[in-house]
C-alpha cells in the first residue's frame, strides 16, 4: 500500500532529528574531555614506546666509548671558491 505524507508525520520527523542532534551535542559536552584525554594518553604511550625501541636499538648498535657520526659533511670546495666579487671601498668622514 502506498501511504501519503502528512503534516503530522513531517513535524514528527523534524522533531526526532532535532532531539537526536541536541542529544548528541549535550552528551558530547560530557564525554568529549574524557575521550580526548584517553586518546592523548594512547598517543603518548605510542611515542614513548617508539622512543624506547629506538634507544634500545642505538644502545645495542653502539659500543661504550665509540664515536658515531650520523652524517658526513659534504665537500663543496667548488662553491667555496666562488664567493662573489670583492669591492674595495673607502670610508668617508
Amino acid at each position: 500500500m502506498l501511504q501519503e505524507a502528512s503534516v503530522y508525520g513531517f513535524f514528527r520527523t523534524i522533531l526526532i532529528i532535532l532531539l537526536v542532534y541536541y542529544g548528541i551535542k549535550i552528551l558530547s559536552r560530557f564525554f568529549a574531555p574524557y575521550l580526548v584525554r584517553y586518546m592523548s594518553k594512547k598517543v603518548q604511550q605510542k611515542f614513548e614506546g617508539q622512543f624506547q625501541q629506538q634507544q634500545n636499538q642505538r644502545q645495542t648498535q653502539q659500543k661504550e666509548g665509540e664515536t658515531v657520526i650520523d652524517k658526513m659533511p659534504e665537500n663543496n670546495s667548488a662553491s667555496n671558491k666562488k664567493v662573489g666579487e670583492y669591492i674595495d671601498y673607502e670610508e668617508i668622514d
